[in-house]
């Protein structure tokens, strides 16, 4: 089974959401086969870093606002296994990043790579438009560092990342994570590990949709716990 990943490096969600991905395909018995695949939040973000806090703090309310929302999610974070420190984290345009990803997917790391760049992100507070940073997680997912220096010294990639990034908004897709199973079914939102296993285990039973993207259930599979154009966006 296929499963492609729209997601986001700055959204907390999609990070949980991996994690839970994971936690369901540790007992589904099948072969599966994981895309990500771009999307911006805020595709206006800066190219220089600056503090995240208050860049939420100026959308989203003020900073108790932001503290609240942000301790939710690593309390959440916590329980899966992940270490949210968004008082380090750095606000930054994604679209470096999401280049590295199109890079490390044809060359078969793009799950290390994922994991990398939101570790970086959210828990290293690196600044993951840097090429040295994005080079350093390359190399630590597996790439080969040569063939990453110089594919990140050149301008390749970037018009299949803008494409990509095109296809998301056409798709209608406007909250990350968005998993897409076997290219028909789509999941929005960082569901229980549990849901997402049945998910899997319907999709295989499923042998034909009517609709390119058929949504999953009703209440269970919902965008609450996601990020969307008109929040979260980090």
């Amino acid at each position: 089974m296929d499963i492609e990943i729209f997601s986001d490096i700055a959204c907390p969600w999609c990070y949980l959401g991996k994690r839970r991905l994971e936690q369901a395909l540790d007992r589904y018995d099948g072969d599966v086969t994981v895309r990500w695949r771009p999307y911006q939040l805020d595709p206006s973000a800066p190219s220089e870093p600056t503090p995240l806090q208050p860049a939420l703090a100026a959308k989203f309310g003020g900073l108790d606002r932001v503290r609240e929302m942000n301790a939710r999610l690593t309390e959440m974070g916590a329980a899966a296994g992940l270490d949210y420190r968004f008082e380090d984290a750095q606000h930054v345009n994604t679209r470096p990043a999401h280049r590295l990803a199109w890079y490390a997917g044809r060359e078969g790391r793009g799950n290390e790579v994922a994991e990398g760049l939101f570790s970086a992100y959210f828990t290293e507070g690196r600044n993951v438009a840097d090429p040295g940073v994005l080079l350093e997680v390359g190399v630590a997912a597996g790439l080969d560092r040569d063939a990453l220096a110089a594919f990140l010294a050149s301008d390749d990639g970037v018009a299949e990342v803008d494409a990509e990034l095109d296809e998301a908004r056409e798709l209608g897709i406007t909250g990350v994570p968005t998993f897409v199973f076997a290219g028909k079914y789509a999941v929005s939102g960082a569901q229980e590990a549990d849901t997402l296993l049945e998910v899997l285990d319907e999709v295989r039973r499923r042998e034909s949709a009517t609709s390119v993207l058929t949504t999953i259930g009703g209440d269970a599979t919902t965008d609450k716990d996601a990020c969307t154009d008109d929040s979260c966006a980090i």
